[in-house]
């Protein structure tokens, strides 16, 4: 298949009968670990895929916005009078709210049309949202004339996400998708925004990150996403925090929410989880990238068990990984559905894919489907 810029900007000569002016492209993303931590001001410690979004883009003098996607076939336009939280739904919602949030920002966007293409699966968990907030936000930016600070992308991306398409989800997917260094992991305090580029180079120490779409259909995520969000932001208040992220001792706060069983569970997995990605940090940092696979696993477990976020195909993809020789594993994203990241050494990438397959076979699963991530770089233009 072409690159996605390649077939973003053949679709807008096809549509619009003319060539477009500039495009741009952005990544999914994995979170290697710090699952539903951002929202709680944690950390989280992401990488960029090779697999993008590409938006190509032309200018118009009129103010209005026709947009096209490889996802919906059929052009969609919208006006001034639509750029009001919810007023645009779909696919379309979510360039709309790239729109309105420039706008809401103070930024002049030109009327324009937008052509997209994308290798990122949808549904899958690998962050297509963002990639496409991401890719968007740079194409009318550069029709715009406007500079605006790579590092305040995300906050923009996700307001858009946020009050416009009303998804509550944490900043982690718009950073990765604007920030990530090839052949990094961006290192994200959510709280402060502060970041770190940390090598992850670990193709030299003979390991591969396996990333599985289990292919499972997001059952009841964003009630759940947002049960949890609400849970959490609940008990962060009878704890006397702002944010879970400031919880110094869990067995006190525990013992705090002790006559609400939820309640533990939820704090018990954030916590954690938030320790788990300093000591990755750690072990990434002492060129120990092999030993970050228990701490992978046990992420997977917590969020099993205390954030149940996980459904069988997650879990029989974590087994079957780990019963076939993977150092560790653990659903990525939001969960409800979506995918596993792996642990593997790169030799055994195709037993463990391979086992996987059969474990699903087994189960009557909907056949996975899986590839080796590299991490790759951020929001550019193409």
């Amino acid at each position: 298949m072409t690159a996605p810029e390649d077939r973003a900007r053949s679709a807008f000569a096809r549509e619009f009968g003319v060539g477009a002016d500039l495009a741009w492209a952005s990544p999914g993303r994995v979170n290697l670990i710090g699952e539903h931590t951002d929202y709680n001001g944690g950390y989280v410690l992401p990488f960029a895929l090779p697999l993008r979004t590409a938006v190509a883009a032309g200018r118009l003098d009129r103010r209005e916005w026709t947009v096209w996607s490889e996802v919906g076939r059929a052009p969609v336009t919208f006006r001034e009078a639509d750029l009001e939280p919810g007023k645009v739904t779909g696919w379309a919602g979510y360039l709309a709210a790239v729109v309105w949030a420039l706008r809401d920002a103070g930024i002049d966007v030109p009327g324009a049309r937008l052509a997209v293409a994308s290798d990122v699966p949808l549904g899958s968990g690998l962050s297509s949202s963002a990639a496409l907030e991401c890719a968007a936000l740079g194409a009318l930016l550069d029709l715009a004339g406007a500079d605006l600070p790579l590092d305040d992308w995300p906050a923009l991306a996700q307001r858009a996400e946020n009050v416009y398409v009303g998804v509550p989800c944490g900043i982690m997917d718009q950073a990765a998708s604007s920030l990530c260094h090839d052949g990094h992991a961006l290192f994200l305090d959510c709280r402060s925004l502060a970041t770190e580029q940390v090598p992850f180079t670990i193709a030299d120490e003979g390991l591969s990150v396996l990333v599985v779409d289990t292919r499972a259909p997001h059952r009841h995520a964003d009630g759940e996403y947002a049960a949890r969000r609400r849970t959490c932001e609940a008990a962060a208040a009878r704890l006397g925090v702002d944010l879970l992220r400031e919880v110094t001792d869990l067995g006190k706060a525990l013992d705090i929410l002790a006559d609400d069983e939820v309640a533990v569970r939820r704090v018990r997995h954030v916590v954690t989880e938030d320790q788990r990605v300093l000591d990755t940090m750690a072990l990434l940092r002492a060129g120990r990238a092999a030993d970050i696979g228990g701490l992978l696993t046990a992420s997977h477990a917590s969020l099993r068990d205390d954030y149940e976020v996980t459904v069988s195909e997650l879990d029989v993809a974590v087994e079957a990984a780990l019963a076939a020789g993977a150092l560790g594993a653990r659903m990525t994203g939001g969960g409800f559905g979506g995918c596993v990241i792996a642990l593997v050494r790169t030799e055994s990438a195709g037993a463990v894919e391979a086992a996987v397959t059969r474990a699903f076979a087994e189960h009557n699963f909907r056949a996975p489907a899986a590839f080796v991530a590299a991490p790759s770089a951020g929001v550019t233009r193409v």
